[in-house]
């Protein structure tokens, strides 16, 4: 079994910074609406929308 490693630090209300083996992240909002940037060059937007629409997911890498 892999061992993993993952930790995240609020830092400030709606700032969270999260650790792994692999890179750093910085992960602004809350938990229905927040926006990701990662060290590897990883950035994502994601969003809980009303009604039937559910849980919004969007990644890109640049």
């Amino acid at each position: 079994m892999p061992m993993t490693f993952r930790k995240s630090f609020h830092i400030l209300p709606g700032v969270r910074i999260n650790v792994n083996r692999k890179s750093l992240s910085l992960t602004l909002g809350r938990k229905g609406a927040h926006r990701t940037w990662s060290t590897t060059g990883r950035r994502t937007t994601s969003a809980d929308l009303p009604g039937p629409f559910g849980y919004r997911h969007t990644d890109r890498r640049h």
